[in-house]
């Protein structure tokens, strides 16, 4: 569904908070990563996927090829710290 009569002001403040949502998601997954909490690193990276960092309005065919491609490599970085460290996880 495309909301057409929201104001300009809301849509930026809805990006940026998005965006610190989503950095601050991805620092703590840094966090983690690097104190060797690799499932906690994993769920802070999966949970930062939900917080577009991009302009949520825009379909995913109309976005800009890097925004895509960045998405795209976030996704597989999560993965990868799944799969590369799933004996890890629960111990």
């Amino acid at each position: 569904m495309h909301i057409t009569n929201q104001p300009a002001n809301t849509k930026t403040r809805s990006i940026v908070i998005n965006r610190v949502l989503y950095g601050a998601f991805v620092l703590l997954c840094l966090y983690y990563f690097l104190t060797g909490s690799y499932e906690d690193a994993a769920v802070n990276l999966g949970i930062g996927l939900i917080f577009d960092p991009f302009d949520q309005t825009v379909r995913w065919n109309d976005r800009l090829r890097w925004q895509r491609a960045w998405l795209i490599v976030h996704l597989f970085v999560m993965l990868g710290i799944i799969l590369l460290y799933w004996d890890t996880f629960g111990s």
